[in-house]
């Protein structure tokens, strides 16, 4: 019970919702870039939704599946394909020993997860199975994978039905958004000018992007007193600004601490918006309060368990052979779904 990676595409790693309650150890989080997709790709094929699941970044893996697995594909759209025929996304799928799954490069977003029903059989390290690999833990050798790779199952195939996502509840990935920020810790270190310019400017997001930070490139923030603080925590969303004037959002394998000033932080729903961007895309900054960043993650949590819902009410029988045809985001596929072996 297992599938070989063939080809691992450009960035494919082992991913949970994170390792938390050692960043005092100087442990990174690490975890998903984009919680959203695989939180619900879990949902899809009946995980919890902190359990691992591959993410990949710009272009995808080709897998190749040595037993019956029941998997879903959430997050950007990178063109999946099982044996050839285009697969849908945002959907359970069932795929047969020596199927292949595999993708092309990416047509909206940057990274894309993949959950397993079965789960992943890698360790848990500090109770998570995410990849740092920076700090070469976790995951699957605590790398990304290679081609070769051969990645265990930990439980027999159990699921018996699958279910889909309506086209209203899939995000849509652009490459020019607004992101929503609280302003802070180090805010009161610019002037009101500075902070103007942070909220009324696009900035693009350079070559210098990675599951640590996002260099950001565009008008200048002037510090009062300069940009260096004793270091304190880092969470994720963070925006730093060092003493060249252009900020840096920091991401999943951020360091837990930094001594730059920090002028705001992303909000935890935004993060995937974020994570969805690239080199390049254009992103601008608005202000909330606190209080409207805490309605507001409580509306997300409210969006995902609208989804389980849904989920859960709309389902059909993994265990039928028929051939399905499904018309997601104005696209028309026609599934076979075969019986578990």
């Amino acid at each position: 019970m297992s599938f070989k990676v063939l080809k691992a595409g450009l960035f494919t790693t082992v991913q949970d919702l994170g390792r938390y309650s050692y960043q005092r150890f100087g442990m990174s989080v690490a975890g998903a870039m984009d919680p959203f997709s695989p939180r619900v790709a879990n949902i899809l094929v009946g995980n919890k939704e902190s359990e691992a699941v591959l993410e990949t970044t710009f272009m995808g893996p080709t897998l190749e599946f040595n037993s019956s697995e029941a998997i879903a594909i959430t997050g950007a759209d990178m063109a999946p394909k099982i044996n050839g025929r285009p697969a849908p996304m945002w959907k359970t799928i069932l795929v047969r020993q020596g199927d292949l799954l595999s993708f092309g490069g990416v047509k909206s977003g940057l990274r894309s997860y993949i959950a397993f029903s079965r789960g992943l059989d890698v360790p848990v390290i500090m109770g998570s199975k995410s990849t740092f690999t920076r700090g070469k833990i976790g995951g699957f050798e605590g790398r990304k994978l290679s081609d070769g790779d051969q990645i265990g199952f930990e439980r027999d195939l159990t699921l018996s039905k699958g279910s889909y996502l309506k086209d209203v509840q899939i995000p849509e990935y652009r490459k020019d958004d607004s992101v929503r920020v609280v302003l802070g810790p180090q805010d009161d270190h610019f002037p009101e000018e500075s902070i103007e310019t942070f909220l009324s400017s696009t900035y693009s997001i350079t070559n210098e992007a990675d599951r640590m930070g996002y260099r950001l490139e565009g008008e200048k923030i002037i510090h009062k007193d300069g940009a260096d603080i004793i270091s304190d925590g880092i969470v994720f969303g963070s925006i730093q600004v060092p003493g060249h004037g252009m900020p840096i959002i920091m991401m999943a394998d951020r360091a837990t601490t930094g001594g730059y000033t920090k002028i705001a932080t992303v909000i935890t729903p935004d993060l995937s918006k974020v994570a969805q961007m690239g080199p390049g895309s254009k992103i601008s900054f608005s202000k909330v309060s606190a209080k409207e960043a805490s309605e507001i993650y409580r509306e997300n949590e409210k969006r995902i368990e609208e989804i389980r819902d849904h989920i859960a009410a709309s389902t059909f029988n993994l265990n039928e052979t028929r051939s399905m045809n499904l018309k997601l985001k104005g696209k028309s596929y026609s599934i076979e779904v075969n019986e578990i072996v």
